[in-house]
């Protein structure tokens, strides 16, 4: 299952050892920071993923899915933001375990109550990831992945909310 695509182009570069540190993405095994597998330069209309994903093209794939639905994300609109946090809050409240991807399973782990009531900046970078690494689990062949820990009952959930919102067919980057 493929999109149709539609925006203005997307650069998208390689970089050996990529790194997250203090909000700057390093590269180089000595670089200080986090591993980190690729990061979106929203402005800057590009992505840069780590070399190593050259040689799996498989996870490859759904790295960048993930990418490059951060500019869906950002072009998506309140309504459809918002209709997607409130599925997780009822995720969160009925006390679903897990993700879709480690990026979104990290910043739900260190969720607090206050920060959905508040819609706190950590609320939101959760929601934003777990939108990514959604459409990530949908659009890619992995139907199995170390990552993919939220029960099946949950995706059914999220797989027929974004296919109500025609994002599997159709996205503006």
């Amino acid at each position: 299952m493929s999109p149709e695509v539609e925006g203005l182009p997307i650069e998208i570069k390689f970089a050996p050892a990529l790194r997250a540190h203090r909000g700057k993405l390093l590269s180089g095994k000595s670089a200080p920071g986090n591993e980190v597998h690729a990061a979106s330069l929203i402005r800057e209309r590009r992505v840069i993923l780590d070399s190593a994903l050259k040689k799996q093209p498989a996870e490859l794939a759904r790295i960048l899915t993930h990418e490059l639905y951060h500019f869906v994300w950002v072009r998506l609109g309140n309504p459809a933001r918002w209709s997607f946090e409130e599925l997780l809050r009822r995720e969160i409240l009925s006390h679903a375990p897990g993700e879709l991807g480690w990026s979104a399973e990290r910043l739900k782990q260190g969720l607090h109550r206050r920060d959905r009531a508040v819609r706190s900046r950590r609320w939101r970078e959760y929601v934003c990831e777990s939108f990514c690494d959604t459409a990530a689990w949908l659009l890619t062949n992995f139907r199995d992945h170390e990552e993919f820990t939220l029960p099946r009952v949950w995706r059914c959930d999220r797989r027929a909310w974004f296919e109500k919102s025609q994002l599997t067919t159709r996205i503006s980057v």
